[in-house]
This record gives C-alpha cells, sequence and structure tokens, in this order.
C-alpha cells in the first residue's frame, strides 16, 4: 500500500478501512508462519495505514511479563508487569483498553510524552494470552469502540496466521 487509506466516512468509512487492513494482513500472511516476521509487518503494515499514530506495535508475555516485539515509533519501555499500565491490563483481564486520554488513566505508563491516546488489543491463541497489540496516538480520543472491533478483528487474523 503507497498511500494511506483515510479515515473519514466522505473518503472512506472506517469499516472498509478495516476491511483493507485484514484484506493487506492476509497478503503478508500468506505463506508465511513466523511470529516475528509476521508481528514486524503487521506493526508497519498499522503504521503507515492508519492516521494519527506515534507508535504501533506488539508485546509478547515472556515469563510472566510483557516484553516488546516489533514495532513503528520511537524506542519503548522493554519490560511490562501484567495488571500494569494500559497493557499489563489488557493482558490481565484480556479485553481490550481504550483509553481517550492517557493522562486521565491512573497507571498510565508515560513511555513516549507525545502519546495521549491509547488502544490495547489482547493476542489470545484460544484462551492462552501470547501478548498485546498497542497503538499509541498523539491525538486525544483518536481511539474509539469501531478501532477497536477493527483491531480485534486484525489481531485474531494475525494470531491465527502465525506460529505464536
Amino acid at each position: 500500500m503507497s498511500q494511506p487509506l483515510p479515515r473519514t466516512a466522505g473518503d472512506l468509512s472506517r469499516s472498509a478501512l478495516y476491511a483493507g487492513l485484514l484484506q493487506a494482513l492476509d497478503g503478508l500472511l500468506a505463506g508465511e508462519r513466523d511470529a516475528i516476521a509476521n508481528l514486524a509487518n503487521a506493526a508497519a503494515l498499522l503504521y503507515a495505514v492508519l492516521p494519527d499514530l506515534n507508535w504501533a506495535g506488539f508485546y509478547l508475555l515472556k515469563g510472566g511479563e510483557l516484553v516488546v516485539g516489533p514495532f513503528q515509533g520511537k524506542p519503548a519501555c522493554v519490560r511490562i508487569a501484567l495488571g500494569r499500565g494500559a497493557c499489563g491490563t489488557a493482558a490481565l483481564s484480556r479485553t481490550t483498553v481504550v483509553l481517550p486520554d492517557v493522562h486521565a488513566f491512573a497507571g498510565h505508563i508515560a513511555c513516549d510524552a507525545d502519546s495521549n491516546a491509547e488502544i490495547v488489543v489482547p493476542l489470545l491463541a484460544g484462551t492462552r494470552l501470547v501478548g498485546v497489540l498497542d497503538l499509541d496516538s498523539p491525538q486525544p480520543g483518536r481511539f474509539d469502540a469501531e478501532d477497536a472491533r477493527g483491531l480485534e478483528a486484525f489481531a485474531a487474523r494475525l494470531v491465527a496466521g502465525s506460529d505464536l
């Protein structure tokens, strides 16, 4: 994809945006099961296509904590305890966390001072937690329930198509 897909309804609905992302992800996953390769390409895809992001990537569950995996953006926090911050909360609860204003979330971990909104989607292989997908934005209120649904479908497709 050479141009980012627009987010506005006048150009393309967000449901169409996420359908396009799933189609692009399927192309990236075709014939490749390596987890790191697929996570790296998925992070690059999200960062290139979704507007108003300053970080897109993954934390993987290792030894009872989340460890930074493939991502696009500024250097990140390396390790996050389960239950800590948006990533640890999503991992522990196994539910998507949407933070329209990260500064209003008491447990926010400020890896990048430019981040104002965040969404974290757990990566589940069946019932087994393998990590989280984390997106940050400098734009307050950037993420909502429609983003959550689209990213949950993206995460499920990525896990199903990778050896995680």
